[in-house]
């Protein structure tokens, strides 16, 4: 274990603040370029206490509450709840049946199409949330479940399987999902703080705030870095500007500018993971030949551009690199020859041959982690060099694809890096990249 995507207001028990609220911006602790890019407004359902369905959109630039709408009762006692997608929420009953909601408009009005008992007995989660990227996480007795979901619309055990327990020691007061297996939660001492899970007991948590987030009962996030926290009745927004380097020294506060002050009284809450992503800043344009010299900046630039590609892995077929000049197999040592732009697709045994076995402390962004026994990470930066952290870039395996992760040079308390040893893995530097 590792300590690692108008207007009507409410009525009733949810009047949100009838005010016109202010434009406002990012606050001065984000730099000037927005990561969070969103395909529209950010997407919150919530349940009451009578069981009624709630949908709200928000400006994600601003923000500003577009609407806020009721629907009808869903005709049990909801528990936890988790948004697949603009009109698919699951949620599950206070008996441990787990149902699939689906919403037939939420424009003027919240209308269902239907709500489905789609598994009978055993979800007995006091929190749920899902990625937005087909994973499905669960908290129970300080226990951490996935499941992998493999229809916009499942039906139930066929469509939501392949159950893990990734680990134990996951009490928490909120949970929340910042993308493909990124979770962010609050403790409750106060802290906030993101995991990102690689696998069963292998996982990193980053303590992004020490202290100050106590009074948030509910936290939600629609991905790319934009965080959604209720405080006594009040939605406040929050913008992380790098939300993968696993520090919270960047996320932007907006305390006087809130979604809304108060009338946030659902008992539940929930947003749609996938409607925003995090766009890493611009890179200089390619400098470097097949082959030839490459700077460290573009070696990142180019396996930015796979991951936010989601490349599918396979040993067996090829992709294009960011210029669409040349082709190379997206396995983890293709990625890494595409990434160093070398003159064909290596292998872990071959990479070798073009580049030099460093010391693991003098890694720097380009440079690669391998290991014969059959794996390639890309070095992308430390997150705390005196620890041993980082982060790096690879192509996982065919059920992840593209993933980005952090780790310890040691591997930490399971001794691996991204499901290998942390002990096999060689620090190598491409015979032909240069500072810049």
């Amino acid at each position: 274990m590792r300590s690692m995507p108008r207007a009507r207001r409410l009525a009733a028990s949810v009047a949100l603040a009838a005010s016109t609220l202010g434009l406002v911006t990012f606050g001065t602790a984000a730099p000037a370029q927005a990561a969070a890019v969103c395909g529209g407004d950010v997407s919150i359902y919530g349940t009451l206490a009578d069981g009624r369905l709630t949908y709200t959109a928000i400006s994600p630039n601003t923000g500003d509450r577009v609407k806020t709408l009721i629907g009808p009762a869903l005709g049990f006692t909801p528990k936890a709840m988790a948004t697949l997608n603009f009109n698919t929420v699951l949620v599950t009953s206070t008996s441990g049946a787990l149902y699939r909601v689906d919403v037939q408009t939420n424009n003027t009005s919240l209308g269902l199409a239907g709500v489905t008992k789609i598994w009978d007995g055993g979800w007995t989660f006091d929190k749920m949330t899902y990625d937005g990227a087909g994973h499905l996480y669960g908290t129970v007795a300080g226990q951490l479940h996935r499941y992998n979901v493999s229809q916009a619309k499942p039906a139930g055990p066929e469509h939501i399987a392949q159950h893990v327990v990734i680990d134990e020691g996951f009490v928490l007061k909120t949970l929340a999902a910042a993308g493909d297996d990124v979770l962010v939660a609050t403790t409750t001492d106060g802290k906030l703080v993101s995991y990102q899970i690689n696998g069963v007991g292998d996982w990193e948590r980053s303590d992004l705030k020490a202290s100050g987030w106590t009074a948030v009962d509910s936290l939600v996030s629609p991905g790319g870095g934009l965080y959604y926290g209720r405080t006594n009745g009040g939605l406040y927004w929050y913008h992380d500007a790098d939300p993968t380097d696993g520090k919270g020294d960047d996320i932007a506060y907006h305390p006087t500018d809130p979604v809304d002050a108060s009338g946030w009284t659902q008992t539940l809450l929930s947003a749609f993971a996938g409607d925003c992503t995090y766009q890493a800043p611009s890179t200089p344009p390619s400098d470097s030949t097949e082959g030839g010299t490459i700077t460290r900046s573009e070696v990142i630039g180019r396996a930015l551009n796979w991951l936010s590609r989601d490349v599918p892995y396979s040993q067996s077929t090829t992709a294009t690199d960011p210029e669409g000049a040349h082709r190379y197999r997206t396995d983890c040592s293709g990625f890494v020859s595409m990434a160093w732009h070398a003159n064909e697709s290596y292998n872990t045994g071959s990479l070798p041959s073009v580049s030099a076995v460093i010391n693991k402390s003098d890694l720097q962004p380009g440079d690669a982690l391998n290991t014969q026994s059959g794996h390639v990470v890309l070095f992308e930066k430390w997150v705390d060099k005196a620890a041993g952290k980082f982060s790096y870039i690879h192509e996982s395996n065919p059920n992840d694809d593209m993933m980005r992760g952090q780790d310890y040079l040691d591997g930490g308390n399971d001794g691996s890096i991204a499901g290998h040893a942390a002990s096999g893995y060689v620090a190598l530097r491409y015979d032909k990249i240069v500072n810049g």
